[in-house]
């Protein structure tokens, strides 16, 4: 059985994603200032909704970038975790994005072509060297398996946790896996039975409300 409820929360912003550069996982990208406070003002709404709740706290489990584990540990210090008690797993990386990893997006799409499709905010074709939907899908079902059925709370990435919700939630059909909405960075979701909903939104909105 996968985690339930799980919450689900994307890193806050980061020096690259304000540059509008390719991250993957290859280098370290820390958090804006920006980004500081979008951490905190996600940590701040887990708090009041578990306090409000009266609910135990769930596991915490990051992906090893240090972009999320800067995340993970502002939000476990609102939730009184301690930061050596968050449990990292590679499978919840971002995408790999093979020979764009670092490079400017204007510069991949002068040479490239548009990559990603406007409406949906998807990568057109397979990245050159990476990975494409089905290869996230695959470890995040892996992930599932083994995370255990209690309540979780994960701090991942755009695309990785689109795919996740996707498979919880149900999504847009995209070379045949199942893709959520794209939501602002900063946004925690919280995915139980099948449903979604969002718990607090990048823009500073809190909830929950659903999507």
């Amino acid at each position: 059985m996968p985690p339930s409820p799980l919450y689900l929360a994307r890193h806050a912003e980061t020096v690259f994603n304000r540059a509008r550069r390719m991250q993957g996982n290859a280098a370290h990208t820390p958090l804006t200032r920006a980004g500081l406070a979008q951490a905190d003002a996600m940590g701040a709404a887990l708090a009041r909704h578990f306090a409000t709740e009266g609910v135990p706290l769930p596991a915490l489990w990051s992906s090893p970038a240090g972009r999320a584990q800067q995340t993970a540990a502002i939000i476990a210090e609102h939730l009184g975790i301690d930061f050596f008690a968050i449990r990292t797993d590679a499978r919840l990386r971002e995408i790999e994005v093979g020979r764009w990893v670092g490079r400017d997006y204007a510069a991949i799409i002068a040479e490239e072509g548009e990559i990603l499709d406007p409406d949906h905010r998807l990568f057109r074709m397979p990245i050159p060297g990476g990975e494409h939907y089905a290869d996230i899908a695959r470890r995040l079902q892996d992930w599932l398996a083994d995370a255990g059925p209690g309540p979780a709370l994960v701090i991942s990435h755009g695309m990785t946790a689109r795919v996740l919700r996707g498979l919880l939630a149900g999504g847009r059909l995209f070379d045949g896996v199942a893709i959520a909405a794209d939501v602002p960075q900063g946004t925690v979701m919280r995915l139980a039975d099948g449903v979604e909903t969002a718990l607090h939104l990048g823009d500073g909105t809190s909830g929950p409300r659903a999507v």
